[in-house]
Formats: structure tokens, sequence, C-alpha cells
């Protein structure tokens, strides 16, 4: 597998707009514009085309409607779990959204890459867009949903998650812990869900969204709790210490040539080297994976700009080779 070096920048290869966020950024006011300026003008009939729009692109219910919200309810598209994080209701619905995105993004994309950043972005939209079909019409009737805000609470909970202790400005003025500031909001996402109240946010697609990237950072983060697939991946040699094979006992793989006494010891021995060599592609993970995580322990208690140029270098290139 070959690795493309990227090019360092002034600020050592940090790149303010990676690829994700900045395609992320120009579709959604692309299509904000195109929906509510330019949809508008045109007509089918009497009826305007932003309206089909919608009915083929916002997430339609498939059960609990809204009375509010029938004149707008089309059919449900398969293609709509996705479509929907592209389009929003107005300037301010998009303002925030693309702001938290960028905010929290950014540094995430460059410390991750963009094709395992983009992956994790539509992994919250779509289980936000599952969540809000499914188990929000348990606990109140649903309409048509758009809006990016299921996939940007997955960025809020992977910021956290990553650097918990960095200090975020409530309002430019009051500082506090990324930690705490995204608990504090899936508190009061809970708390808006648990009261029932027609707010017109889509509250448990807020939570999908949370929720399905804080299973993802467990279970992929090697030095907190193990991947179910890694679990798989180790092999224990004792559990064959009672079999035997013909009249010769079976022993852990030796780096010495295979005998070729006979066929089936030829066989044997191909399958303990491809085990052996899981084994070291294992132990080669582990060891990127904590230096990557004593670096982005420094990150977190003073920032990026206290890495040296060689840690830097280390977090981006190394970071690329963990899968």
């Amino acid at each position: 597998m070959s690795y493309q070096r990227q090019r360092p920048g002034m600020f050592g290869g940090f790149s303010f707009f990676p690829p994700v966020i900045k395609f992320m950024l120009i579709s959604n006011v692309v299509i904000f514009f195109l929906q509510r300026f330019f949809l508008p003008m045109l007509k089918i009939g009497v009826t305007q085309l932003d309206y089909y729009f919608l009915n083929l692109f916002a997430l339609q219910p498939i059960f609990g409607i809204a009375p509010e919200f029938i004149r707008y309810v089309g059919d449900f598209y398969p293609w709509q779990i996705i479509t929907y994080m592209f389009l929003h209701g107005d300037f301010g619905h998009l303002f925030f959204n693309m702001f938290a995105l960028w905010m929290f993004g950014v540094e995430i994309e460059n410390l991750w890459g963009s094709k395992k950043f983009l992956i994790y972005y539509f992994l919250c939209g779509i289980s936000a867009a599952v969540a809000n079909l499914f188990i929000a019409p348990l606990f109140s009737t649903v309409g048509p949903t758009i809006g990016a805000s299921g996939a940007v609470y997955g960025v809020l909970v992977a910021f956290a998650f990553l650097f918990p202790n960095r200090h975020i400005y409530l309002y430019f003025l009051l500082p506090i812990k990324a930690k705490y500031l995204i608990i504090f909001y899936m508190a009061l996402e809970v708390i808006y869900v648990a009261s029932n109240q027609a707010t017109g946010i889509a509250h448990i697609a807020h939570l999908g969204g949370a929720v399905a990237g804080l299973i993802y950072l467990f279970s992929s983060r090697k030095s907190g709790l193990k991947s179910v697939f890694d679990k798989f991946k180790e092999t224990d040699y004792t559990r064959y210490a009672d079999k035997t094979y013909g009249s010769k006992p079976f022993e852990p793989p030796k780096r010495e040539e295979p005998k070729t006494e006979k066929k089936y010891y030829d066989a044997q021995y191909y399958e303990i080297q491809k085990e052996d060599l899981k084994r070291e592609q294992e132990e080669e993970q582990m060891l990127l994976q904590k230096r990557i995580d004593s670096i982005l322990d420094k990150v977190a208690q003073s920032g990026y700009a206290s890495l040296t140029e060689e840690e830097k270098r280390i977090l981006f290139e190394d970071s690329k080779k963990l899968r």
C-alpha cells in the first residue's frame, strides 16, 4: 500500500479548508441558494419547482406524519437519507451547521485524513436519518426533515472525544472544556425529547448522529475499547496444546524453513506463517497508536502549536498508516 505525503504548508501541513470540509461548505451553500432563490422562480403549471425538489430530496417520514406538514409530505425514497443533509430551512440554519462543521471538523479531518472523516460524517448523518424515521415517531409525530445537524453532532462528539480538555469559548466569551460543552448539548436534546415539546427541531436525529459517532469512536480506538474484529484477530496457540497431527505434537510457529517430509506439514506451516504475519502487523499498529495517543494527549493539554516539527510529522504520517 502506498501513502502520498501531504505537501507542507505555512502551518506544517495543517489545512484550514481540507477537501471534505471545503466540499461540504461549497455544496451546502450552492444548494441552499438554488433551493431558496432559483427554484421558486420556476413553475410546473401553478406549482413552484422547489415544492417538488423538497418532496424528492428532503427526508420524508414513513410513520407519524405531523398534521401541519401534510401538504409538504411526499413519498419516501432511499436516497433521502443522504440528500436531506444538504438542504436547510433558512440562512441561520445553514450558517450555524456549516460554522460548527468547520470549527470542529477541520482539526479532525487533518488528523484522520479525508477518507476516514468522510466515512464518519456520512455514518453519523445516515444514522441520524434512521433514528428520525423509526425512533422519533415513538415520541411524537414527525414531518419532512432537512439539515446536516445530525452529522454535525457526530463531529462535535468526535472533537470532544479526541480533545476533551480543549477550551471552547461559548459565545466567544465563556471558556468551557469541550467534553462538558458536548455533554451539556446532549443533555439539552434529551430534555427536549422527554418534554415532548413541538420545537420543530429533529432532536432524535441529533441524538442518533451523536450516539452513532460514540459507538464508532469507542469501537475503533485501540487504546480505549477494543474493536470486536480485533478480538477475532488475536491468536491463542495454547488452545492447540492437546492436539496432535499424526504422531507429532503441534508446536507454535518457528522461523525455520518448513519440513518437506510430508505434504500436510507444508500446508500447516504455511497457515501458521500467515497467523504470525498478522500478529506482527497488529503489534506494529498498536505501537503506532500508542505513539499517536501520546502526541494527542500533548495537543489536548497544550494545543496544536506546542508540537515540534517532528511530532507534527509523526502525527500526520503515522495516522494515515492506521487501518
